[in-house]
């Protein structure tokens, strides 16, 4: 950790980064590690079928049919809701009081088993896929069961969280203001699953499966996209710290920011009061809130942390390796907030947009996770190779999502693959082919992560460090 004397000396950033006191949180935090960890081999898995069903040429080759959009609906509930919230778990393990020992297990396992239902329900006949924004689903009994127990058991989880993280105090602190930044989070992916459940009771009767599940999600989508947010956002400013970055923002602002991002979460119920579920207003309005609302929290705070970041020479490879973590999420959650603006119509534009947002939210969470193993007392890890990971797969990804945008602008259909996609420009196969090549890179980018954090998890190496 960052001593006092550094910070005097060198005028070094806050530590922002939460301690590792050695009783059950974190046994806790570990286990959420271990179910973040997992659910994005699984999605990996899943994502290597995907871009092989949508590269020109091979996609003709192989029959996929259905195993596309059931793959498709594995890799996005396991690489966001289920990796991000269980990562969310780690921090809110940390942040928190001891308490609630037992519940706070049971609540674990309980999502474990939700997950584990979710991954299966794939893999079992009848599983009709149905593409749905923000959570796709399975229409299977074992899927929508696993579903709604995830979210009763995430609930549970968040509930547990906010009753369990101590206030910030009048003396603020820059770990007080993570814990703050981290309640915010919490409270954001509570009012999504009230948002969720408010459509539930509002959607009419009569609707056909894909419009009911798009109706269903699409508030509490939105909402829940906040959740990421500000997780990642904690997530930037623990990089930081590990960066040694120096803070222009005070710990006040620090919280001022979380608040304004936690702010726009509390339109949504007007949007719900004055506008049904159904109507296109509704829609369009929760649109709009992601899209602006947002960049109100997003670009104050990466703004700072870019200017600290080119201000810093780091001076070893773990400070490097926080840097290059910080430096990629910023970039590729900034590339997809930009591509945002540029959707017209349904085509692939839409999930490189969905791709760089959610991107810049999974490196923040993978170098902070490079920082957390060796502080839980597991594995020392290779930051060379660490390094090396989060350049490779960003990179990989900026050519997926360019690949996208490209192909977007000659109308390439988005959720189908093979000759469903409308391949008839050149331009659009060149696009989806630079998309196929940057899926491959960015694959083999995320095994490595995967490599490293398992290989760092099966080696306890000694007490955590405080």
């Amino acid at each position: 950790m960052i001593t006092k004397t550094e910070v005097l000396a060198g005028g070094y950033a806050r530590d922002f980064r939460l301690p590792v006191v050695g009783d059950q949180r974190r046994n806790l935090a570990l286990a959420w590690l271990w179910l973040g960890v997992m659910s994005l081999a699984g999605a990996g898995l899943f994502s290597v079928l995907l871009v092989l069903a949508r590269t020109p040429v091979i996609g003709e080759i192989i029959p996929y049919a259905d195993s596309f959009h059931r793959a498709l609906v594995i890799h996005v509930d396991l690489s966001t809701l289920v990796w991000t919230l269980s990562f969310a778990g780690v921090l809110w393990s940390l942040a928190a009081r001891a308490g609630y020992v037992f519940l706070n297990r049971t609540i674990f396992l309980w999502i474990t088993v939700a997950t584990l239902m979710m991954v299966v329900a794939g893999m079992l006949p009848g599983a009709d896929p149905l593409m749905s924004n923000y959570i796709p689903v399975l229409e299977s009994p074992v899927f929508l069961v696993g579903l709604v127990a995830f979210a009763i058991g995430i609930g549970a989880r968040v509930l547990s969280a906010m009753t369990l993280t101590p206030p910030v105090g009048e003396q603020i602190t820059p770990q007080g203001a993570m814990r703050f930044g981290l309640n915010c989070a919490a409270i954001s992916a509570l009012m999504a699953i009230l948002a969720f459940g408010w459509s539930w009771l509002a959607l009419p009767s009569g609707l056909v499966s894909k419009s009911y599940y798009e109706l269903l999600f699409w508030g509490g989508g939105h909402v829940l996209q906040y959740t990421y947010m500000l997780t990642m956002m904690a997530g930037w400013l623990w990089l930081a710290s590990v960066a040694r970055i120096e803070m222009v923002m005070s710990d006040r602002i620090v919280i001022l920011v979380f608040l304004v991002g936690l702010a726009s979460v509390f339109i949504a119920p007007v949007i719900y009061y004055n506008y049904d579920v159904t109507h296109p207003m509704h829609r369009q309005m929760f649109t709009w809130l992601m899209s602006y609302g947002g960049s109100l929290a997003t670009f104050p705070l990466g703004l700072a942390l870019y200017y600290g970041v080119v201000q810093r020479k780091s001076e070893n490879l773990q400070e490097a390796t926080a840097q290059a973590a910080l430096i990629t999420s910023l970039t590729l959650f900034a590339y997809g907030g930009v591509i945002g603006f540029m959707i017209d119509g349904s085509n692939v534009t839409i999930p490189a947009h969905y791709h760089g947002c959610i991107v810049g939210v999974t490196l923040a969470l993978m170098g902070v996770t490079y920082d957390v193993l060796p502080r839980l007392g597991y594995g020392d890890v290779s930051f060379k190779w660490a390094r090396i990971q989060l350049w490779v797969y960003s990179a990989g990804q900026f050519l997926h999502i360019l690949g996208l945008v490209w192909s977007g602008g000659y109308g390439v259909q988005r959720k189908v693959a093979g000759a469903a996609q409308g391949l008839d420009a050149i331009g659009g196969t060149a696009g989806m082919a630079l998309m196929g090549f940057g899926g491959l890179i960015a694959s083999i980018g995320g095994v490595v992560f995967v490599v490293i954090a398992i290989r760092a998890l099966l080696r306890p190496t000694r007490a955590p460090s405080l």
